[in-house]
């Protein structure tokens, strides 16, 4: 892999944040510039680990305990580490994955009320070193996101309060490790966005988009 941060680009956030369009925003001017781009999710990117997802995204709102689900997404990113990620970057190429495993501290820490040290050390054990150049937090009023969120799944059946919890968690995380995470300000137009995102990554890979 090369030298300086890894070329491993993760984008968090709650519901209806806009990741997705971002991320395809993104790959497209990376390869434009040249570069071999992987886009990839969590839960998911493998075939055992997109099983899993449906576990976690499906049935009702209380299906699991929260032990039960963080330990379900880290043994799906497990999985996905070692099969998708970890080969993608020592192949050279940049890995843009809509969620990782700053959303597990997020929704089953600070959303649900687990003890954040447990999963920070299920992180260091499954992530190692495998932890994100950059994170972008795209940050959006609770209420809004929701509205735009196109999907009815579990997570999104939690209750305002529960959202309102795992915005405020998305924001600390940020704070806490302002080298690697930004927060955007996800309510303007995606082009607006877009050309921020693009700056940090000029600011913090070197590359011009």
């Amino acid at each position: 892999m090369a030298a300086g941060p890894l070329r491993f680009i993760t984008f968090e956030g709650g519901e209806g944040a806009g990741k997705s369009t971002q991320i395809k925003l993104l790959a497209e001017a990376l390869r434009q510039a040249g570069q071999a781009v992987e886009i990839t999710r969590e839960p998911g990117g493998t075939e055992g680990a997109e099983q899993i997802r449906k576990l976690l995204v499906e049935g009702g709102a209380g299906r699991w305990q929260p032990e039960t689900e963080a330990l379900l997404h880290f043994a799906a990113r497990a999985e996905h580490l070692a099969q998708v990620i970890r080969p993608a970057l020592s192949a050279g190429k940049w890995v843009l994955c809509d969620r990782f495993a700053d959303s597990t501290l997020a929704y089953q820490g600070y959303g649900q009320g687990l003890d954040l040290g447990w999963l920070h050390t299920l992180r260091r054990h499954i992530v190692g070193e495998t932890e994100p150049g950059l994170t972008i937090v795209m940050d959006l009023p609770v209420e809004k996101g929701l509205a735009r969120a196109e999907t009815e799944q579990r997570y999104e059946r939690m209750g305002l309060d529960f959202h309102r919890r795992l915005a405020h968690g998305f924001r600390q995380l940020a704070a806490a490790e302002p080298e690697r995470c930004r927060l955007v300000d996800a309510a303007r137009d995606r082009a607006a966005i877009a050309a921020d995102i693009a700056g940090l990554i000029r600011a913090r890979f070197g590359v011009s988009l």
